[in-house]
């Protein structure tokens, strides 16, 4: 597979009057062309951060990209000027951002937004942009779209709204797309709906995606690979199977063990990781994790774990990794 994009150590601070917040840190990884990559992790691990550091959108202040490459097609995106990134946002690499609600601008039609893009990156005129618009609704799923190009965002569902937000990312054929929580806040059928018109679309164009969830069931249905994160790092990575039949660190045996399953017996209890996330502005010497970890031990607490190879393309970040086989036949949660 061709290497389309790399990250190689991207470090995001945001500066406030607490402190640095630390939210990515030595950030890692590749994508590949027509792969569906998944990231994972509880809220405030870093995912949306990441993603909106690739597009170069971190307000800034107080945020900054303090270190690291972006690579896109070998070009570091962070050398890029202002006017260079925004041909490449949107053209190149497009985005789904999280809140469909308020993704839209609630002052333009459906049509301008859609058609914009069009006239900006393709250099289309209005007539050609607009029934490139009317097929690009269509190929997402909207019905008459010639009158929905009329209308204001108020007026559409919410799975509509992210049906237009899927036509505006796709609709200049980008390498990449990044998915940012692209079902939050719709209903299941409607999730389901999006998620496999996100599939679809891709296999259509050969666009490579990336999809940020905290859903452990759409990473399993939709994603070739998965990244793990916590506390700004990616603590485990490998190919879906490999993570779900075979999860090598703690946390992640810890987020399995909290989704129900239909294979489990009746009345099976939950695990729950108990804690909570850590404070990423403080500063922390060993394993992120450790103070949740029912296993933790000296060395944990004394230094921080790197990534290593557990199996094909299979990698993961802690120090008890010998011990982890019969880790996952225990409790993880701690105190029980």
């Amino acid at each position: 597979m061709v290497n389309l994009l790399e990250l190689k150590g991207l470090t995001t601070h945001f500066y406030t009057d607490e402190g640095v917040v630390r939210a990515v840190q030595d950030l890692s990884y590749q994508l590949n062309e027509g792969e569906i990559l998944g990231i994972v992790g509880e809220s405030g691990c870093g995912k949306s951060v990441s993603a909106l550091s690739v597009m170069r959108l971190i307000a800034d202040p107080p945020g900054k990209i303090v270190s690291g490459q972006v690579l896109f097609e070998g070009q570091n995106l962070l050398d890029l000027s202002e006017s260079e990134m925004r041909n490449v946002r949107g053209n190149r690499i497009s985005m789904v951002f999280q809140e469909p609600m308020t993704s839209l601008n609630p002052v333009l039609t459906i049509g301008k937004q859609l058609t914009e893009t069009l006239v900006l990156h393709l250099g289309m005129t209005t007539r050609s942009a607009y029934k490139r618009a009317l097929e690009l609704l269509d190929m997402v799923g909207i019905s008459d779209p010639s009158q929905r190009l009329k209308d204001y965002p108020h007026q559409l569902s919410g799975g509509m709204r992210q049906r237009v937000m899927i036509a505006i990312a796709i609709s200049c054929n980008p390498k990449v797309i990044i998915a940012d929580e692209p079902t939050t806040a719709l209903d299941v059928t409607i999730q389901a709906q999006i998620l496999e018109l996100l599939k679809s679309l891709t296999n259509e164009i050969g666009t490579a995606l990336v999809i940020i969830t905290h859903n452990l069931g759409v990473v399993a249905r939709y994603a070739t690979r998965v990244l793990v994160m916590y506390s700004g790092k990616i603590i485990e990575s490998g190919r879906s199977i490999d993570t779900y039949n075979n999860p090598s660190h703690p946390y992640t045996i810890g987020m399995l063990g909290s989704v129900p399953r239909l294979d489990k017996p009746s009345g099976t209890r939950l695990l729950p990781i108990q804690g909570i996330p850590p404070d990423l502005i403080e500063t922390s010497i060993g394993c992120s994790f450790s103070p949740r970890c029912a296993f933790s031990s000296d060395i944990c607490n004394e230094k921080s774990p790197e990534l290593i190879k557990v199996g094909d393309d299979h990698f993961s970040a802690c120090w008890r990794l010998n011990e982890i086989p019969s880790i996952a036949n225990r409790t993880h949660v701690r105190g029980e």
